[in-house]
């Protein structure tokens, strides 16, 4: 770490290859992460996921939850899902947050693949916008852990502009990011319902992202739709809890106003029919007024977007 930081990367690249190369656990893990995130080298999710299973088997901590997770959801390679969990039951008898995903899971009706037996019925709020809204479509205890999930990880809302991270000029929530390495196998079976809610494959979806806003924080009008190559599409929000003022979703352009119960999850399309810009799909966040929001957001793409 320190040849990596006073700008020596070759250096420590090679100490890591040579820790990696004789088993070393953090070695392994260390080098796996490089891959996996292409820091200091070219970015191969596939070379840092077998880096990960090397780490787990030689008993790293960190690498045998990310293995079990990456083997939930296949992301960089091969999906077991069956193999997932059973690893997450040896898992959870000595963290007790592993304890909670498996109890969410085992809480599910899924098949042997994880899909979602059945789905609630979709009750339309608009025609253009394309918005739904699905009663009821996650439980109490689904809603609570993703909300446990994301405390410890929150940051205030950025965007990059001038190459720089700002606060996010028009969305003051707090934000925590689900993203692929730590997608937990009931994170991942929440995705997979939100795909079948949606129509979708769960390859098409962003990272879940978890919002919290307290009282007069909110998210200015904007649009969620994304340019090509691989348009962003569609949008799934998740109402996590109940108990505070404000905070309804609203459409601007057509006066649309939605505020969800816990566990309702709303589904709106972004695209026009030719994948362009739906102008009646730009929505707000509205200010809440007193208690915490916490939401739950998926932004779906027209193709395949996670590896």
């Amino acid at each position: 770490m320190s040849l990596a930081s006073s700008g020596r990367t070759g250096e420590a690249l090679q100490q890591l290859n040579e820790l990696a190369q004789a088993g070393h656990p953090d070695g392994l893990f260390t080098l796996a992460d490089c891959y996996w995130r292409g820091a200091g080298l070219p970015q191969d999710l596939g070379r840092g996921r077998d880096l990960f299973k090397a780490a787990s088997d030689v008993g790293h901590p960190m690498a045998i939850r990310a293995w079990t997770n990456l083997l939930a959801s296949g992301i960089g390679g091969p999906r077991n899902w069956l193999e997932a969990l059973r690893r997450l039951e040896l898992e959870a008898r000595g963290d007790g947050l592993r304890a909670k995903m498996l109890e969410v899971v085992r809480a599910m009706e899924l098949d042997d693949i994880g899909d979602p037996v059945r789905l609630p019925a979709a009750e339309r709020l608009s025609d253009r916008p394309d918005v739904l809204i699905f009663r009821n479509a996650f439980t109490t205890a689904e809603c609570d852990f993703l909300i446990l999930l994301a405390e410890p990880t929150y940051d205030r809302s950025l965007v990059i502009m001038d190459g720089r991270d700002v606060p996010d000029p028009i969305r003051t929530s707090d934000g925590s990011t689900i993203h692929w390495l730590i997608e937990d196998p009931a994170s991942h079976a929440i995705n997979r319902r939100i795909a079948a809610l949606t129509r979708t494959s769960v390859k098409q979806g962003e990272p879940l992202h978890i919002l919290r806003y307290r009282p007069g924080q909110q998210y200015h009008p904007h649009n969620d739709w994304l340019p090509p190559p691989n348009r962003r599409v569609m949008t799934a929000l998740i109402y996590l809890n109940d108990g505070y003022q404000g905070g309804e979703t609203f459409f601007a352009e057509t006066g649309l106003k939605v505020k969800g119960r816990k566990g309702d999850a709303l589904v709106f399309v972004s695209a026009l029919a030719n994948g362009d810009l739906d102008p009646l799909s730009e929505h707000a966040g509205l200010p809440v007024t007193s208690g915490t929001k916490y939401l739950a957001s998926r932004w779906i793409r027209e193709q395949q977007h996670i590896p």
